[in-house]
């Protein structure tokens, strides 16, 4: 069974609209995908509806990705399994959308700063009705040639540390947990190797995650050596968290491809034993 529990879709930053990934998702040999939009919902009815009227064998798993403040460090929360129609969960991502506007009208002023005007306008364009998100931003600087590429104009003007970063103050870990599990969710770390921390601050976060409740760590990516996965499984046994695996799908790229290379390490649970409903697997078969 090909499981994919972190992908993304126009709803936010992503390529493809709900309806393309999850033909997309069934293109590739995928059939359970989590759609985990950035601080959004708004994509996974379309995408369930568009399975149903082509009778798609695809499970879909109701999922939002939030952005979370701990100590100064932009961190993401997975959830999965959730009700998207859950007041406290609607309440959350209304406020992240506001600080979302917010940052991004700032941006736009250091930006323009910076000697480029209209990145603001220019990157809610490209949002549309999605969430706006830094990618819009870099999207617009490739495009009006300011960058290389995403990664120049992050690197450039949108990371910390660099020219036009703005300070984030997301909602605290603890309660987006919380939100999580009142919309009856499970709460995953999403994809810690690549926060950048030493050893220690990593265990640190794991050991806050934990006390918040949390339920797994994104153990399994598309790209990603043989070491961090063990290591990242091995977490997973050390802090009592179940494992999840993700390809953080937003666009096709050579190394990152739905369902592509997601396995778990041996004698870690995975977390979709703990949902609400997951379809059944023949014994030997999961991933």
């Amino acid at each position: 069974m090909r499981i994919d529990l972190h992908s993304h879709s126009t709803c936010s930053d992503g390529h493809f609209s709900p309806d393309e990934l999850v033909a997309r998702a069934v293109e590739k040999e995928v059939d359970v995908l989590a759609l985990t939009d950035h601080d959004s919902v708004d994509g996974i009815a379309q995408a369930q509806q568009a399975i149903e009227k082509n009778g798609w064998p695809l499970f879909l798993v109701p999922g939002v990705e939030i952005s979370c403040t701990w100590d100064a460090i932009e961190v993401h929360v997975v959830g999965l399994d959730i009700d998207t129609s859950n007041s406290e969960l609607k309440a959350l991502l209304a406020c992240q959308e506001q600080a979302r506007t917010e940052r991004g009208i700032e941006l736009g002023r250091r930006l323009e700063k910076n000697k480029i005007p209209g990145c603001y306008e220019g990157a809610v364009a490209l949002a549309g009705d999605g969430m706006l998100t830094r990618s819009h931003f870099a999207r617009y600087l490739v495009e009006q040639k300011h960058c290389k590429n995403m990664q120049n104009a992050f690197d450039r003007y949108l990371a910390r540390g660099s020219r036009a970063y703005v300070p984030h103050q997301w909602a605290s870990i603890s309660e987006v947990v919380a939100v999580i599990h009142a919309a009856g969710g499970k709460a995953v770390l999403a994809h810690p190797g690549r926060y950048k921390l030493s050893t220690k601050w990593l265990k640190r976060l794991l050991v806050l995650f934990k006390e918040a409740g949390g339920d797994a760590i994104e153990v399994s990516l598309c790209q990603q050596s043989p070491h961090e996965r063990s290591t990242l499984g091995q977490y997973c046994r050390d802090y009592d968290l179940m494992a999840s695996v993700g390809s953080d799908f937003h666009t096709p790229l050579p190394w990152v491809e739905l369902g592509k290379n997601l396995w778990l390490p041996k004698d870690v649970v995975p977390v979709w034993h703990a949902f609400s409903a997951f379809p059944d697997v023949p014994a030997g078969e999961e991933l």
